[in-house]
């Protein structure tokens, strides 16, 4: 009876060694996907930051960067831990799968928070951006990012192309008759800004900020499913580390 009891605790743990292997994999693959989200939403997008109000978008995808980073990491110890079938490489392994899904829900937390004052700041803050910073000394990052902006979204102002009767760039001596920002051009020469013509420049219903509310409204929305996901595999993985942890306990005792 003893001989067939260390037989179902030797199949047992080797079942859970295969599928804690086989959740290691994908959890890694799932790290990789976090990392790659969060550094291609600040190399590729990060020319739009500077027209946000807050650093909370930038501050989920430094999050999310850190995460993929740890889980990766976290991938290579537990592969390790599998192997080697030492409980306190598991206690371990446990501890920062725990770690990394809090760091995750922080994220989460963040990206909720943000997405629901997303239209009130964009609203508030583009509009005083493309009135009283756009072409200013010392405003060379805004301006770029407002250009950036109009071109990439084939929109111009905030919410029409009027807005930019107000500008102060527009009004100044600098903008040389311009009605509106070279970059609202369809296409972009020098002084083609001084024919408002739609013919001319982009009139888009809505203006950039329908645009970007809706670009960035994706990009929380992709960083959520893919925390979400890797979050699911991290309560299933910290459920096979417990099982594993608790049969090797009993074996060795």
């Amino acid at each position: 009876m003893a001989h067939y009891k260390t037989e179902q605790d030797d199949w047992l743990i080797v079942y859970l060694k295969y599928l804690l292997f086989v959740f290691n994999f994908f959890f890694w693959v799932g790290g990789a996907a976090v990392l790659a989200v969060g550094v291609w939403t600040l190399v590729e997008k990060s020319g739009y930051l500077s027209v946000l109000a807050s650093s909370t978008f930038a501050a989920s995808a430094y999050i999310l960067i850190f995460a993929g980073a740890l889980v990766m990491v976290t991938g290579f110890l537990g592969f390790g831990a599998i192997l080697r079938e030492q409980r306190g490489c598991l206690s371990t392994y446990f501890c920062l799968l725990l770690v990394i899904f809090l760091v995750e829900l922080v994220a989460g937390i963040l990206a909720h928070v943000y997405y629901q004052r997303l239209s009130d700041e964009l609203k508030q803050h583009l509009n005083r951006t493309l009135s009283e910073n756009y072409g200013q000394p010392g405003a060379t990052e805004i301006t770029a990012s407002v250009d950036r902006l109009q071109q990439d979204f084939k929109c111009c102002g905030s919410n029409s192309s009027a807005d930019w009767q107000h500008s102060t760039y527009i009004l100044s001596r600098e903008a040389e008759g311009r009605r509106v920002p070279d970059s609202c051009c369809k296409t972009v020469v020098a002084r083609c800004g001084q024919r408002a013509h739609p013919s001319n420049i982009y009139k888009v219903e809505g203006g950039c900020i329908t645009k970007l509310e809706q670009f960035l409204a994706d990009h929380l929305l992709l960083m959520g499913a893919v925390g979400i996901g890797v979050a699911c595999l991290q309560i299933c993985g910290m459920v096979l580390t417990c099982c594993l942890h608790r049969r090797l306990q009993r074996y060795f005792y």
